[in-house]
């Protein structure tokens, strides 16, 4: 057993979390003449560490998601998802998500697409909820970060949201508000061509290379964030905002959450800066889904597509998930750390 947890660890903090990085950056900063115990000097440190390890891990993950994703394209993905009913077809529906795009506007194109083909407007919801919050490049870096019981935690109330989420969606039978052009729109199915195996890694390899072009700055900009957080604002004012002690720190966590606009992979420097900080991991899971789930720009872009009540059901239904997520979490968070 111990052999075991031996191996787990090193896996965990050298080759994910990537340990051996960050002493080796503190060795160069402290070479330039800096202090990595000052602001200054740890901010650097924080900076390159987090910016190198979390495009490294990406890039990785992205190639191995993007090759899985390359059995699943969209006219597979709605065969798959017509030939199943009720709760079943919004688990599936949800565990599609965490094979595809990794941002909330990117996947409301496959939303309407799913809509437009005839398919059950809760099971698109649940997709479109799970799609951007949960995915396996996301569970790795958490675990690289937060350790594998959040990890997994994140991943399971993830799906646990797009499911329940997509169920209420459907039993309101709110299909009316969906703007007409998408129900009237051609929906033409092509037999994607068969790839072989070099095609796959060829698309795999496009695919990293895009998506990590699209976020790069997203995640400099949570990195600095991160960064500014961890090493310049004292820990007695992040704890009295967000600590749990205040009763509601969770919801300012999802307020301050929606109007900014990342994928996963950008909030979790802030998160990791925040978790140092002694902030409650539900309160941290709670601004990460807001950032990710409920985006500004993606909520702008999907009232062109639903109208206001289901647009408006959609973000009450998730918004409220989440702050319960978030509340039962920190009371449960001593069993997660």
């Amino acid at each position: 057993m111990q052999v075991i947890q031996f191996i787990w660890d090193f896996f965990q903090n050298q080759i994910l979390g990537m340990k051996w990085l960050n002493e080796l950056i503190g060795t160069g900063v402290s070479s330039l003449g800096l202090d990595i115990t000052s602001r200054i000097g740890g901010s650097i440190q924080f900076f390159l560490y987090d910016m190198i390890k979390i495009l490294v891990l990406l890039s990785v993950l992205i190639f191995i998601i993007s090759y899985i994703q390359s059995y699943f394209p969209p006219e597979r993905t709605k065969k798959m998802l017509g030939k199943v009913h009720g709760i079943p077809a919004n688990i599936l529906s949800a565990l599609l998500g965490t094979v595809t795009p990794f941002c909330s506007c990117s996947s409301i194109p496959l939303f309407i697409g799913f809509t437009n083909a005839g398919l059950p407007l809760g099971v698109t919801f649940s997709f479109l909820i799970s799609s951007p919050l949960v995915d396996l490049g996301a569970l790795v870096l958490l675990m690289s970060v937060f350790g594998g019981k959040i990890a997994i935690a994140y991943v399971i109330v993830g799906l646990v949201l797009a499911v329940v989420g997509g169920t209420i969606i459907e039993k309101l039978k709110l299909d009316k508000y969906v703007e007409q052009y998408i129900h009237t729109g051609a929906s033409v199915d092509i037999e994607s061509p068969e790839l072989t195996r070099k095609d796959r890694l060829i698309y795999a390899n496009e695919q990293m290379l895009a998506t990590v072009r699209k976020v790069w700055l997203y995640v400099f900009i949570g990195v600095g964030i991160g960064a500014l957080i961890h090493n310049w604002i004292p820990t007695e004012i992040i704890q009295n905002i967000l600590g749990v002690n205040n009763p509601f720190s969770v919801i300012i966590a999802t307020v301050v959450g929606v109007p900014m606009y990342a994928d996963i992979f950008g909030t979790i420097p802030i998160a990791e800066a925040l978790f140092a900080k002694g902030v409650g991991v539900g309160t941290i899971l709670s601004f990460m889904m807001a950032v990710t789930a409920l985006s500004l720009p993606s909520i702008i872009m999907l009232k062109k597509a639903v109208k206001l009540k289901l647009l408006g059901t959609f973000v009450g239904i998730v918004t409220i998930g989440i702050i319960i997520i978030g509340y039962v979490f920190n009371w449960l968070g001593f069993l997660l750390v």
